[in-house]
Formats: structure tokens, sequence, C-alpha cells
């Protein structure tokens, strides 16, 4: 049975065929514009011609931000997906982007290189190498006269006057240029004294930067065993170089920046570093001063002189318990003395004497008269009174024992005047009593005085 359809139909069927095409739908075409018209409505109109056919094309206004402006004969590179205007049953390519030809070939051959790169781990961060945090000498490979050398000369000395640079000067662009950048790298890495290496080049077109887009540098990049980091072009500008680095910077001067710390804030940080280690050193030196008097103190408490004084004052209290023991006790010795003494007084024979009584001694034998039996008529005698003492000499008759001899006094019948016996076979001589009457007459003088 013959089907029959409409041209809408088959039209609307070719298209589905097109768009499902993943192929169509994300191609680069290249080709020769002709026929180029851009209408008041902003959308542009033009052929993609070889010279085996021909390709409408569409580029509508909103796609046309970053497109180059278009002309007739040039040859450039369009992406875009294929698809089918109803309307004329023509099949046209829907361009979203378009480059000079030149162009998209090095953006072709980037992507490749890029893929290819990556694809052997060249790009992956875990062997990237971590930048030193102080280098003493960085390497600089860049031309000699360009403006990106004297931006990263500048930067360094601005940062961190100390650091030495050492350049390896080579071709930034050109014929050879990637040769040597990977020739100074190589350079560098052989003299072995830089500690980290910069690579820059100012900013410039696809083309002018292209050496860092060569395999050659990326791969002397690879094999560096500095760390290496590239500063090329602008902000928006990416090269393999960059992909394959230690550390990408969107300028010479950020890459020099990167490279050494900047002495201004190591001036900070020092200076906070110094506020904070004299806190702790006063911090320490006050701990271990109040350590220092702890000890001291236990040291004076457990110590000799400790001790010493102590054992001084327990001396000092034990005199002074000595001084008031001793001198209680000769008060109380002084009034026993006292007290024996005024009975020694009350019993002394100086008082009997006093009332008028004598002590009578016969001679020569000294021996105390008590009774009248002890002398003779004649017999010489001594006879003491209150004042003093005076011989005599017992009278004519045989003496008569009185009626109170048994009181221990005799009454003697002699040429002198009556003389009286205390009795008591102890009686002391008057010598003997002398020294104690004149302690009787200074204990009276004293008392009299007080």
């Amino acid at each position: 049975m013959v089907r029959i359809v409409g041209v809408g139909e088959i039209t609307h069927y070719l298209k589905g065929l097109l768009e499902e095409d993943y192929f169509l739908q994300d191609v680069w075409v290249r080709g020769e514009v002709s026929d180029y018209k851009q209408p008041s409505s902003g959308h542009r109109y033009f052929l993609l011609k070889d010279e085996m056919a021909t390709l409408r094309c569409v580029l509508f206004r909103g796609y046309g931000a970053g497109v180059p402006p278009l002309r007739n004969g040039q040859a450039v590179l369009a992406h875009g997906r294929m698809s089918v205007y109803e309307q004329r049953g023509d099949y046209q390519f829907y361009v979203d982007a378009v480059e000079d030809a030149g162009i998209g070939e090095l953006h072709l051959r980037f992507e490749e290189l890029k893929a290819h790169l990556e694809a052997e781990g060249l790009f992956d961060e875990g062997r990237k190498r971590p930048l030193p945090p102080c280098p003493a000498v960085v390497g600089v490979v860049t031309s000699a006269s360009a403006a990106a050398l004297r931006d990263i000369i500048r930067t360094l000395r601005l940062r961190c006057p100390l650091v030495r640079v050492i350049l390896a000067p080579t071709l930034v662009q050109g014929t050879g240029a990637a040769e040597q950048i990977a020739a100074a790298l190589d350079a560098l890495n052989t003299h072995g004294e830089a500690d980290v290496i910069v690579v820059a080049r100012g900013g410039g077109s696809l083309e002018e930067l292209w050496a860092f887009n060569e395999e050659a540098v990326a791969r002397a990049i690879a094999r560096s065993q500095i760390p290496v980091v590239t500063g090329v072009g602008h902000e928006t500008d990416f090269t393999i170089a960059d992909f394959v680095a230690d550390l990408r910077a969107s300028t010479p001067t950020a890459a020099a920046a990167a490279v050494v710390p900047d002495a201004a804030v190591w001036r900070a940080g020092l200076a906070e570093t110094r506020a904070r280690l004299d806190m702790l050193v006063e911090g320490r030196v006050a701990a271990e001063r109040d350590r220092l008097a702890v000890a001291a103190h236990s040291l004076d408490r457990a110590g000799p002189r400790q001790l010493v004084a102590e054992g001084r004052q327990r001396v000092d209290e034990a005199a002074r318990a000595l001084h008031l023991g001793m001198r209680h006790l000769l008060e109380l010795r002084a009034e026993h003395l006292r007290g024996a003494a005024l009975r020694l007084h009350a019993l002394s024979p100086l008082l009997t004497i006093g009332r008028g009584f004598a002590v009578v001694r016969r001679q020569p034998d000294g021996a105390t008269v008590t009774s009248v039996r002890q002398v003779a008529p004649g017999r010489g005698l001594t006879i003491q009174v209150a004042d003093g003492s005076f011989a005599a000499v017992v009278g004519g008759g045989m003496p008569v024992p009185a009626d109170d001899a048994r009181s221990g006094v005799a009454r003697l019948d002699a040429d002198v005047a009556p003389a009286t016996a205390v009795a008591g076979d102890s009686l002391p001589s008057a010598d003997e009593l002398a020294p104690v009457a004149r302690t009787l007459r200074n204990e009276r003088r004293g008392s009299h005085d007080h």
C-alpha cells in the first residue's frame, strides 16, 4: 500500500531526524562567509561554502555578543547545530559562536593537547608541590626586555627586598619560543640555586601567547624539580602551562607577589609575636618570682636562720623566766633571811646586855660564867656590857649562890659594879656577835628610811 504524506509532515520528520542526531547538535564547521546580511533585527544571515557545497547559516542576535565582525570571503570556524526551517523546507545551521579560521584551528589544537595531557595526569592536584614559604632565590623565565620582568622585579623588591633574582632569558613568542622556554626551565633546574621559578609574559592575543600552549613547555614544567608559578597574559587568559604549573597567577605581578611573603605582613607578625612573647615572658617571670618567694619563705621557715631565731627567742624567754624565778627566789630568801634576822635579833644577847645585863667570862680560859661556883676570890674576869668590856677581880669572900640561880643569872660581890651573867652554854663571844649587831642596825636603819 502506497503511503502518501504532506510536505509539512515530511519536513517535520526530517527536522526530527536532524535534531535527534547528537553529532549534528554540537559541531564545528569550517567555511568561507558568503552572502552576508545583517538586517535591523540584529540577526545575521550568511552562507558557509567550500569548493564542494554551500550551507545556509543564521546567527541570532542573542548569540552575537562575542562574535567578531563578519565579512564576505572571510574564512571562519562556526559552531552550532543543524535543523530544518520548515516554512521553506531548508535545512540550515543555527550558529552560536564564530571564530577566525586561524584562531579556531589554535583552539582545536589547544583542546586536543589539554585533553591529552589531562589524561596523562599532568593536571592532577596531587602532583602539584607547595611553594616555599620564604624563598631566598627566585628564578624568572621571561624576556630580558619585557615589561613583565620589570613588574616582577619591582614587586619582589617591594614585598621582600632580601630575595635574589636569577633570570633565564628567553623568547616568549614566535618561532622557537616554546623550545627556549623549556630550555630555560631545564637550565634553572640544573643550576639548582632557585627555590621557586616564575614563568611569565605580559598580555597578548592567542597567537602571541601560543608558545605557552606548546607541549614542550608543559612537559618542561612537569619535570621541573623546583616549584613553578605561571603568570601569563591577563586575568582571562589561560594556557596549557597554567594547568601544569604548581600555581597559576593571573598576571606577572600577581605571580611575583605569590612567591614571596610581604615584608610588611612579616613586620606586623613579628610585632604581634614580640608582644605575645613579652606577655609570656612577663607572666613566666611573675610566676617564677612567686615560686621563688614561696621557696624563700619555706627556706626561711625550715632553714637555720629561723631555727636560730626561734632558739634565741626560747633562750630569751627562758632567761626571762629564769630571771623572774631567781628574783622571786631571792625575794623569798630575803624574806626568810629578814625573818630569821628578826628572830635572831629578838634572841640577841646584845638586847639583854642593853637592858643592863652583862656577859661575864672567866680569865684566862674565857669560859662564860653562869654560876658563882665557877669563880673564886681574886680570879680575873672580863665583863662585857652594851658599849664595851672591862676587867674585874672577884672580891674577898666566897661567892654565895643567889636565890635566882636557876634562872642562869649570878650576882657577884666584887670590887666592880654588879654584873649579870646570861644563861646558856652556847652564847657567842662579842666578836662573833658584832657582825650580827651591825646587820640588825643596818636593817633597822633601812626600815626607818622607808
